[in-house]
């Protein structure tokens, strides 16, 4: 039996359950369970990342709460790399560095532990969207504080009419499917 190619953008949009209101007024809250509970639709997200930096070329996967745990987990098992959470504020348990930044509907604190990666480390940082571009800017800003290298930023989804890309910098930005 011959398989199909997977259009990859169908297959994710296909899977994606938009939620008015949530989890503020005027927020349309992109939830991606529906696509996490069907294997076909993870897989091929997963492989979707590690394909798009090729093995043996990331160190650390950087997992942003929560939904980037989700995904960066299996990234990282994939690369053979470990796999660093980049917690919201008070969740580590060791010394840590934060970083604060606005959201689209209010501001956060993400911290990660001061020892999660060494210097010269090349980590690839994973999330499920790139909205505003606060939640990027500030975990590649602690990847740098530790003298770690940041590869990149991968997520499922972009929301580009909120422009988060020019937040970002010179981050390199990959998005499986931009809205």
């Amino acid at each position: 039996m011959t398989s199909r190619p997977v259009d990859l953008t169908q297959l994710i949009t296909d899977h994606i359950r938009e939620v008015p209101d949530y989890p503020k007024q005027g927020v349309v809250f992109k939830d991606i369970t529906p696509l996490l509970a069907d294997h076909t639709a993870f897989a091929a997200v997963v492989d979707a990342i590690v394909a798009h930096y090729g093995r043996g070329t990331i160190d650390k996967v950087a997992g942003v709460e929560a939904r980037g745990f989700i995904l960066a987990a299996p990234v990282a098992y994939h690369f053979g790399a470990g796999f660093v959470p980049v917690r919201k504020k008070g969740k580590l348990p060791a010394a840590t560095y934060a970083e604060s930044y606005d959201l689209e509907y209010g501001a956060e604190t993400i911290e990660v532990h001061q020892d999660a990666f060494a210097p010269g480390e090349r980590v690839l940082i994973v999330d499920d969207v790139l909205a505003t571009g606060g939640t990027a800017r500030a975990a590649a800003d602690l990847v740098r504080r530790t003298g770690a290298e940041v590869t990149g930023f991968s997520v499922l989804m972009e929301l580009g009419f909120l422009h988060g890309r020019d937040k970002v910098g010179d981050l390199d930005v990959h998005a499986l499917v931009t809205v």
